[in-house]
């Protein structure tokens, strides 16, 4: 029943991660005005009625604060030797999702707009290769998962060989198709998503840069964790495959 009970939370808080995701598409993207979604997506990043801009700073940077910390933090070896004496190892990424999920969530909920214009763009045209960007963006994302292990990425590899009393594969380090180009695919994918807009309010604007910047500083410190697991082979990547841009050396 124990490992029923595991592999049940393992496909819920996919789920919610799934549908946390979708939803993140379309606040980021102000899609709240298009059929079928609205009925959906009750809030946007520019949605409501603007409030004093010095309380909405100040609670959109502890939003993102906080969902920087708890990603970045629950993500660490030192951490998940720690939680895995509370949390079943097999339920241990399940749980980093879920977590990730409901802060975004919140995110959702508790964002206060700051609607001044940055930019505009009013051609069509381009205002449609920007959308276009920005979707592409979010397809970048998850194409990256499935060229790794999507599943073993949001938990349900572990929870599904622990229902079957099977061991979870070890990692091998692969660098398919994308991964041969850059060696951050999907944070790549999600740089592109959040700056590709026709319409960059000064709330989308804190929004892309303190993101942006959280990746740019956990990024080293993942590699270092990749590089003490895998040693030499990870390396040896590095100093081939330029990090987030095509074709740019990598730096030894």
């Amino acid at each position: 029943m124990g490992r029923l009970i595991i592999f049940l939370y393992g496909v819920v808080s996919y789920v919610i991660f799934f549908i946390t995701f979708l939803y993140l598409i379309a606040f980021v993207g102000n899609f709240s005005d298009l059929p079928l979604v609205g009925q959906y997506v009750t809030k946007t990043i520019d949605s409501g009625v603007p409030g004093p801009v010095g309380q909405a700073l100040l609670i959109n940077v502890g939003l993102l604060a906080l969902f920087g910390v708890t990603h970045t933090i629950m993500a660490r070896p030192w951490f998940k030797k720690h939680w895995t004496r509370i949390v079943p190892k097999s339920a241990e990424r399940s749980t980093y999702v879920l977590v990730s999920s409901l802060v975004l969530i919140l995110l959702f909920r508790e964002w206060r707009p700051i609607t001044d214009t940055v930019w505009s763009v009013s051609d069509p045209a381009w205002a449609t290769v920007l959308t276009v960007l920005y979707l592409g963006g979010y397809g970048l994302v998850l194409i990256s998962t499935f060229l790794i292990n999507h599943f073993e990425l949001f938990g349900l590899s572990q929870v599904l060989a622990n229902l079957q009393k099977k061991p979870v594969p070890s990692h091998k380090f692969v660098s398919p198709l994308l991964y041969k180009v850059i060696r951050h695919p999907l944070y790549a994918g999600w740089i592109i998503a959040f700056w590709a807009t026709p319409e960059m309010s000064a709330g989308h604007l804190l929004f892309a840069i303190i993101l942006t910047a959280q990746i740019l500083i956990s990024i080293p410190y993942e590699e270092a964790d990749i590089e003490g697991y895998l040693g030499e082979p990870y390396r040896a990547y590095k100093n081939r495959v330029p990090m987030l841009i095509p074709f740019l050396k990598s730096k030894k």
